[in-house]
């Protein structure tokens, strides 16, 4: 009887041991509808807030999904201290982060500025990037995407004071 128990017990480990592994599923994803909120404290964020918009994308246009850019529908709002990045006399400034929203306007991602928040920073329509468009609110506007399905992302950006090595 003792070593059937043992056997069972062996028996039982060593399944138990397999069965902890993890399992990679390819969740059906549909194509992304979705409103990015940007609201800011530093304008450096933003090249981190856009990883956000990368992360979406980058799973939906790779093969298990293998959508094309025209099928998703994403728009970014901006009403933080990160829309000096999109001033066109700012350019040189957040070449970076201007390159890679223009990159993805070119893509189709739709990207507003709070009006606003504009007027806040003495802005007009004329002082923003070719690929912006200025909106009466950001609140508004985020609460009319949602009234059209769209899922709201709010990126959270973080100081990074740990290095994954010294985790993982």
């Amino acid at each position: 009887m003792k070593s059937l128990l043992i056997v069972l017990a062996g028996l039982f480990l060593g399944l138990s041991t397999s069965a902890q592994a993890g399992t990679w599923v390819a969740t059906p994803y549909a194509p992304a509808k979705v409103v990015f909120e940007f609201y800011l404290d530093h304008p450096q964020k933003i090249g981190s807030a856009l990883y956000w918009v990368r992360s979406l994308m980058n799973p939906l246009l790779e093969a298990p999904y293998n959508y094309s850019p025209e099928d998703l529908s994403l728009v970014v709002v901006l009403h933080g201290n990160e829309i000096v990045t999109v001033a066109k006399k700012n350019e040189a400034t957040y070449q970076d982060a201007v390159d890679r929203m223009r990159y993805y306007a070119g893509l189709g991602v739709k990207f507003k500025v709070c009006g606003q928040a504009a007027a806040d920073f003495g802005y007009t329509v004329e002082d923003f990037q070719d690929f912006i468009e200025v909106v009466p609110n950001a609140i508004t506007e985020l609460a009319h995407w949602q009234q059209q399905g769209y899922a709201l992302i709010v990126p959270k950006v973080m100081e990074k004071t740990i290095d994954i090595e010294s985790i993982r």
